[in-house]
């Protein structure tokens, strides 16, 4: 064997060892990196503000649906007093599925989450989690609204019907409900002419302006200014509220009747009859704070 035969052998060796090294190096990082956060994904989704608190590290965590809910929550909260002596920072994360809902409830990901009872119950999140509810929505009927006959539960009815349904897949009576009721009737989506809006007051506006036929909602006391009470059709009735659901791991009621008492404000301060109807499951007028009598596990 030449000289140059035992460079050349040797070279190898040494570029295989070099990039072995290279190799096991990457791969103990890759194996030392911490995993990815449960919640990375919904950074996009999310809004963050600052409490009164210039020293306080805690991030208070909070889950609704939609945009505007996140950021109006997230706000109020900040400016809370009491939340401020207990997080320095709230961020509100929003999201538009079912999917998302059970992402932060499942893992017990926020503190405070805007959910159905039904999803609760289902992860027995009240057990697991010690979720509590705070203050809850009323219960309501989904209806098919027109404005000049009374809507019919026909397949031939809905075929030449310019249809107005809600944007939000999380919406009960704007979206999932109808859509069931057409697949219920045997009915393509593709066949039919439906216009989304992205809140239930674009659909009264649609419906009022002539630029759909009719709209899946609920109906409210207001909407008699519009509309004829004899032209709607109920599609299901006794349809459960969202309630807003508080981890309540250590016996902090300061907390909890701060964030009731400024959902509570939030939601008196919408324009939607719905909204305003909002229920407070805590006594917390008195230094003793109790739920509210006859609220056994804060269940309707």
């Amino acid at each position: 064997m030449n000289l140059r035969t035992i460079l050349i052998k040797k070279s190898s060796i040494v570029t295989f060892l070099f990039l072995a090294v290279i190799l096991f190096f990457y791969i103990g990082i890759l194996q030392g990196k911490p995993a990815v956060s449960d919640i990375d994904a919904f950074i996009e989704t999310s809004f963050q503000c600052d409490t009164k608190s210039e020293v306080n590290l805690n991030e208070l965590v909070v889950y609704s649906s939609g945009k505007v809910l996140a950021e109006d929550v997230a706000k109020t909260l900040c400016a809370d007093d009491i939340i401020s002596k207990q997080y320095g920072k709230v961020t509100s994360y929003w999201g538009y599925k079912t999917s998302d809902t059970i992402e932060f409830l499942g893992k017990g990901i926020a503190d405070l989450i805007l959910a159905k009872e039904n999803l609760i119950n289902a992860f027995m999140a009240e057990s697991t989690y010690n979720y509590q509810a705070v203050v809850g929505f009323p219960d309501y009927t989904a209806y098919l609204i027109s404005s000049k006959e009374k809507p019919r539960i026909e397949k031939s009815y809905f075929l030449d019907k310019r249809i107005g349904l809600l944007d939000y897949p999380t919406s009960r009576s704007g979206h999932i409900l109808p859509k069931q009721l057409f697949k219920k009737l045997d009915i393509n989506l593709e066949n039919l002419n439906i216009t989304y809006a992205s809140s239930h007051t674009e659909l009264r506006e649609l419906l009022a302006s002539g630029k759909v036929d009719l709209i899946s909602s609920y109906w409210q006391d207001s909407d008699q200014q519009l509309f004829s009470k004899n032209y709607i059709t109920p599609i299901r009735d006794n349809i459960s509220g969202s309630r807003w659901y508080l981890k309540m791991q250590d016996e902090n009621t300061d907390l909890l009747c701060a964030v009731q008492a400024q959902l509570t404000q939030l939601a008196h301060n919408q324009n939607s009859h719905y909204f305003n109807h909002v229920e407070s499951f805590w006594e917390c007028e008195s230094t003793q704070q109790t739920m509210k009598v006859g609220d056994s596990n804060a269940a309707n």
